[in-house]
C-alpha cells in the first residue's frame, strides 16, 4: 500500500474515532450548500413572485403581439387559424362614462373568462358571449349596486349614443378598482369605437414549434387584411421579439410579463440585483466558514498531524490527504444541503399562500443542484488549503511535545501579515470606487448590480484581511470588551486569558461571529431603511383613503366639504386647492402642478420623508419640491426660487425636497403663497380616510361620496391600490429577508460549529485546569463565558465593519433609501450573539468538565 493511501486512511481512520468533530465539520458545510442553493430557490421565488405579482400577461401565454397602434381583430381572428395554436386571445380596457347621473363609469376589460389565459373567474352568473353583455367584479357589484340582470347605460365611443348593457355574470379578477367590467375581446373594442387591441396573446399547442408559429403570426400583423397565414416555409421562422410592419413586436410570454414588470415597477431589477448580491454573499459565508472550521480543526490536530511526520508521512502526502479528506466531507455534505434546501424551498411558499401571502413556487433548477453539490466539494478543498499548508509543515519535533502551542502563537509572520494589509488596502479601495459613483437624482440609466457585487468583493476582502490579520487584533479588542468580565474574578479574568492566550482559535472562531453580526446588521438596516422607503412611496401614492377631485379643471361643487364632513363614514376631511399651470425658473419642465395641501393634517404625516431639508420647515414664504424639479432649477434646500403663474410671480426659499410627493404635485406651497400667485379660492379636491378598515366601510363611504357630489366629482378609492402594492411589495419583501435569513443561518450555524470545536479539542487543556484543582462547576462556567466572549469579541468586530457596509449597500441601491440605524436592535444583535456562542460552547463545556484529570492529561489534542 502507498503512503498516500496509508495517510488517507488514517485520516478516515481518525474522522471515524472523533465522530462529534466530524458532525461539526460536516454540519457548517451543510449549512452552507443548503443556504447557496436556497438562495437559488428565492431567487426563482422572487422572480415568479413579482412577474405573477406586478404583470397583467398570464405565465400560460406563450407569444404576445403588441403595437404601437394596437393590433387589430383581424391578427387576432388570423393568430387563431395558425397551425400550432391552441387558443388566442385579445387585451384591451377603456374607461366609460355612465349615460345617466351617476358620476361614475366602469373600466371595461377584455378576457376569455374561461381557460389557461383567462384572467377573471366567474363566480356568479355567466361570462359575456355577445355583445351588449357584461360581467363585474364583487367590488363593484358593492359599490355600484349592480347585480346579475341588471342594466347600465354606458357613453361608449359616441357619448350622444349611449350602449345599453346587461350584467350577466360576477367574477373575481386581478384589476378590482369597484368599477371594472369584462366582456368580450371583440366586443370590448368596438364599445371604443375601434377594432384594435392593446395585445393579443397566444397560447401554443403541445410539439408545437415557438419560432415558427411567431413568424406565421409575424406575416399576420403585417398584413393584417390578409387571409388566415399557414405554417411558415422551412428556413423562414423569425425568432422571439421581432419587429414588423409599423411598430408591431412579436415577443415571447416571458420577455411580455418582465417587460410589464419593469414598467409597474423600477425597483423589479434592483430587486434581483440585491437578491443577486446575497447570492454572492451566501458563497462567500460558505468560504469564510469552512476555512474557519478547518483551521480550528486542524490547529488541535497538530500533535497528531506531527506524529504522522515523524514517522516518515512526507509534506506533500499528507497536504494532499488533508485535501482529500475536506473535498470527501464536502460532496457529502453538499448534497444532504441541496436536498433540505430542495424540501424547504418546495415546501415553504404552500405555508405561506395559506396564510394570505402571494408567493409562487421554484422550479427545479437540476442543473443549480449538481452546481451547488459539486461546489460545495470545490469550496470545501479551497477552504482547506491555507489551513492544510499550515498543518503539514508542522515539524516531526512537535510530537515530542507535552502540548500544541499552535494556537497560542502571538506572531503571524511577515508574509501573512503583508497579505492582509493588500487585502485590507484593497477592500478599502474598492469601497471607496463604490461610494465616488454612487447614484445621483436622475437614476433612470443605473444599473444597480454593478455596485452591489464590487460592496461584495470589498467585503469579502475585508473579510480575508480579519482572517489574515486576527491573531493581531484579538488582544486589543479584548483589552477593551474583556475589561467588566476582569472585574468579575478569578473566573473573568481565566476567560479573558484563555481567549487572549490562544489569538489564533479566538481569531478563528471571532472571524465566523463577525460574519455573522455583519450580515444580521446589514439585514436589519436594510430592512429598516427599505421599510421607511416603502412607507414614503405608500404615503406619496396614497396620502389618504379616498381622493375626490372636480371633474374639469374647476373647483369643487359649493358647499361639498362641509357635507362631506357631515358624513359618518369618513373622518379626517383635507380640502386642498391645485393649480396646474405654474413654473420654476431654471427648470425646464412643462405643467408643473402646485398644491397647498397641508400634510400635517393626514394620517400619513410621519411616514413622509424629505430627501433634503425638514417638511417641518415649511410655511409662508417657503416651499417643497419634487427633488427631480429641484435639481432641474439647481436648487437647494435654503435656496430661493421663482415660483410663476400667467403674469405672476413670487420668490421661495425651499424648505425641503421631496422623492414622491402626494396628489401628483410637484410644488407643495402655503395657501398664501397660492393666493399671491392668483389661484382661486375654492379647493380642488379633498383627501379623506374611511372610519372603518374593512371593505363594507369603504363600499358606505364610496356611496356616501357619490350621493353628495353627484356627477360633478371624481372618486378614486386610493385605499385599494395602497393594499395591493403593499401586499406585493410585501411579498417580496419576505422573500428577500427570506434570502437574508438564509444567509443568517449558515453564520450562526458557523459560529455554534466553531465555538463547539474549540472547546471539544481543548481536552488536555481542561484536564490541566482540573488537575491544580478547579471543580467541574467552575471549569463549565470558565468554558461557558469563554465561548460567550467569543460572540462579543467577534460582534464588535463585526459591527466596526457592518455600519460603513449597510449604509453603502443602502446608498448604491439608487432609490433615495434614507439609510436608518435601529441601535436598539443592533445591541439586542450583540447581546444575541454572546448568547448564542455561550449557548454554543455549554454542552461540549459541560462534556469537558466531565472527563478525569487523569483521561484528559492522556488525550491528545
Amino acid at each position: 500500500m502507498s503512503r498516500r493511501a496509508v495517510l488517507l486512511r488514517a485520516q478516515l481512520v481518525e474522522a471515524a474515532c472523533r465522530p462529534a468533530r466530524t458532525l461539526l465539520m460536516g454540519l457548517a458545510v451543510i449549512v452552507a450548500a443548503f443556504v447557496v442553493f436556497g438562495t437559488v430557490l428565492a431567487y426563482q421565488v422572487t422572480e415568479r413572485t413579482v412577474l405573477a405579482g406586478f404583470s397583467g400577461t398570464p405565465a400560460a401565454a406563450d407569444l404576445v403581439v403588441t403595437g404601437g397602434d394596437g393590433v387589430s381583430l383581424r391578427t387576432l381572428d388570423a393568430a387563431r387559424r395558425l397551425p400550432g395554436v391552441a387558443e388566442a386571445v385579445g387585451r384591451t380596457d377603456a374607461f366609460h362614462e355612465f349615460a345617466d347621473d351617476r358620476g361614475a363609469g366602469l373600466s371595461v376589460y377584455a378576457d376569455p373568462g374561461a381557460g389557461p389565459l383567462a384572467t377573471a373567474r366567474v363566480v356568479q352568473g355567466r361570462y359575456p358571449a355577445t355583445a351588449g353583455e357584461l360581467a363585474v367584479t364583487r367590488r363593484t357589484v358593492d359599490r355600484l349596486g349592480l347585480a346579475v340582470g341588471g342594466t347600465v347605460r354606458l357613453a361608449g365611443a359616441a357619448p350622444d349614443r349611449p350602449v345599453g348593457l346587461t350584467v350577466v355574470g360576477v367574477v373575481d379578477a386581478p384589476d378590482d378598482s369597484g368599477e371594472a367590467a369584462y366582456t368580450t375581446d371583440a366586443f370590448a373594442a368596438r364599445l371604443g369605437g375601434s377594432d384594435q387591441l392593446r395585445q393579443v396573446e397566444v397560447r401554443l399547442a403541445p410539439g408545437a414549434d415557438p419560432d415558427a408559429v411567431s413568424a406565421a403570426l409575424t406575416r399576420a400583423a403585417s398584413a393584417p387584411g390578409a387571409s388566415a397565414p399557414g405554417a411558415s416555409a422551412p428556413g423562414a421562422s423569425a425568432g422571439p421579439s421581432e419587429r414588423v410592419g409599423d411598430g408591431v413586436v412579436v415577443r415571447t410570454g416571458a420577455e411580455a410579463r418582465r417587460a410589464e414588470a419593469d414598467e409597474v415597477s423600477g425597483r423589479v431589477q434592483d430587486l434581483f440585483a440585491l437578491v443577486t448580491m446575497f447570492v454572492a454573499i451566501a458563497v462567500v459565508a460558505a468560504v469564510l466558514v469552512a476555512t474557519s472550521t478547518f483551521r480550528i480543526v486542524f490547529a488541535q490536530r497538530m500533535r497528531q498531524l506531527a506524529l504522522l511526520r515523524a514517522v516518515g508521512a512526507p509534506r506533500a502526502g499528507l497536504f494532499g490527504a488533508l485535501v482529500v479528506e475536506g473535498a470527501g466531507t464536502g460532496i457529502v455534505a453538499g448534497l444532504a444541503g441541496v436536498l433540505a434546501a430542495y424540501g424547504v424551498g418546495h415546501g415553504l411558499p404552500p405555508v405561506l399562500r395559506a396564510f394570505g401571502l402571494a408567493v409562487a413556487s421554484p422550479g427545479h433548477p437540476i442543473a443549480a443542484a449538481v452546481a451547488v453539490a459539486l461546489g460545495a466539494a470545490l469550496v470545501t478543498a479551497l477552504a482547506v488549503l491555507a489551513p492544510a499548508v499550515t498543518a503539514a509543515r508542522v515539524a516531526p519535533l512537535e510530537a515530542l511535545r507535552t502540548a500544541s502551542t499552535t494556537a497560542g502563537r502571538l506572531g503571524i509572520g511577515w508574509a501573512r501579515a503583508g497579505a492582509g494589509v493588500l487585502l485590507a488596502s484593497g477592500a478599502v479601495l474598492a469601497a471607496l470606487l463604490v461610494a465616488s459613483r454612487l447614484p445621483g437624482p436622475d437614476t433612470e440609466n443605473y444599473d444597480p448590480a454593478g455596485p452591489l457585487l464590487a460592496i461584495v468583493a470589498s467585503g469579502a476582502l475585508a473579510y480575508a484581511a480579519l482572517v489574515a490579520l486576527g491573531p493581531l487584533l484579538v488582544r486589543p479588542v479584548l483589552a477593551v470588551v474583556g475589561w467588566p468580565l476582569r472585574r468579575l474574578g478569578p473566573l473573568g479574568r481565566l476567560a479573558v486569558g484563555g481567549v487572549g492566550g490562544a489569538p489564533r482559535r479566538a481569531s478563528a472562531v471571532s472571524v465566523v461571529v463577525a460574519l455573522g453580526v455583519t450580515l444580521v446588521a446589514g439585514a436589519l438596516v436594510g430592512s429598516a431603511s427599505l421599510g421607511t422607503l416603502l412607507k414614503r412611496e405608500l404615503a406619496g401614492m396614497a396620502p389618504a383613503d379616498v381622493a375626490v377631485t372636480a371633474r374639469g379643471d374647476g373647483p369643487l361643487p359649493a358647499g361639498l366639504v362641509q357635507r362631506v364632513r357631515g358624513i359618518g363614514e369618513l373622518d379626517r376631511v383635507v380640502p386642498y386647492r391645485s393649480s396646474p399651470d405654474v413654473r420654476v425658473a431654471g427648470a425646464e419642465v412643462d405643467g408643473l402642478t402646485a398644491t397647498d395641501l397641508d400634510l400635517r393634517a393626514l394620517a400619513t404625516w410621519a411616514d413622509f420623508g424629505a430627501s433634503a431639508g425638514r417638511l417641518t420647515d415649511a410655511g409662508p414664504g417657503r416651499v417643497v419640491l419634487l427633488r427631480f424639479l429641484a435639481d432641474e432649477a439647481g436648487a437647494r434646500p435654503g435656496d430661493e426660487v421663482t415660483v410663476t403663474r400667467g403674469d405672476r410671480s413670487v420668490r421661495l426659499r425651499v424648505a425641503a425636497t421631496m422623492a414622491n410627493t402626494p396628489v401628483g404635485a410637484g410644488l407643495l406651497v402655503d395657501p398664501a403663497d397660492l393666493d399671491r400667485l392668483g389661484v382661486p379660492a375654492g379647493p380642488t379636491g379633498l383627501l379623506a380616510d374611511v372610519a372603518g378598515d374593512d371593505e363594507q366601510a369603504r363600499t358606505a363611504a364610496v356611496r356616501a361620496l357619490r350621493a353628495a357630489g353627484g356627477q360633478q366629482v371624481g372618486i378614486v378609492v386610493t385605499a385599494d391600490d395602497r393594499d395591493e402594492l403593499d401586499g406585493q411589495l410585501g411579498a417580496l419583501l419576505g422573500v428577500l429577508l427570506g434570502v437574508l435569513g438564509l444567509t443568517v443561518v449558515v453564520a450562526v450555524v458557523g459560529v455554534g460549529t466553531t465555538t463547539a470545536l474549540s472547546v471539544v479539542e481543548r481536552t488536555r487543556e481542561s484536564g490541566l485546569l482540573r488537575a491544580v484543582g478547579m471543580s467541574r462547576r467552575r471549569l463549565g462556567a470558565m468554558l461557558t463565558v469563554e465561548a460567550g466572549l467569543y460572540g462579543v469579541l467577534g460582534a464588535t468586530l463585526g459591527l466596526l465593519l457592518a455600519l460603513p457596509y449597510s449604509w453603502l449597500t443602502v446608498a448604491a441601491l439608487g432609490q433615495d433609501a434614507p439609510v436608518e440605524f435601529p441601535a436598539g436592535q443592533l445591541a439586542g444583535v450583540v447581546l444575541a450573539l454572546a448568547v448564542a456562542t455561550a449557548l454554543a460552547g455549554l454542552l461540549p463545556a459541560r462534556r469537558a468538565a466531565r472527563v478525569s484529570p487523569v483521561a484528559a492529561l492522556g488525550a491528545g489534542d
